[in-house]
């Protein structure tokens, strides 16, 4: 893969989504929640007045809503402005 994110933006795998309940229950993919944090795997070279913080390996925290979902070779990414993301973990 060789994504360039361009400007303050950044590329993430989301993680997971919970498979199990911790009673066990199976969830069905309709009732998944959408994952809220990923793995940073590329990073743009922000702009004139905004300097990046994320690089790329940070575990980091999202908006629920935050971000455009993009598949590529059938997996699925994240990519958003820097501004979207609220904590490196």
């Amino acid at each position: 893969m060789n994504i360039k994110p361009l400007a303050d933006r950044v590329l993430i795998m989301p993680a997971e989504a919970e498979q199990k309940t911790a009673a066990g229950i199976i969830i069905p993919d309709t009732a998944k929640e959408k994952p809220m944090r990923g793995k940073v795997l590329a990073v743009g070279k922000g702009t004139k007045d905004h300097e990046m913080t994320v690089k790329v390996g940070d575990e980091v925290l999202y908006g629920k809503y935050s971000g455009t979902e993009v598949e590529i070779d059938g997996t699925k990414y994240m990519i958003m402005k820097e501004g979207d993301i609220y904590a490196i973990i």
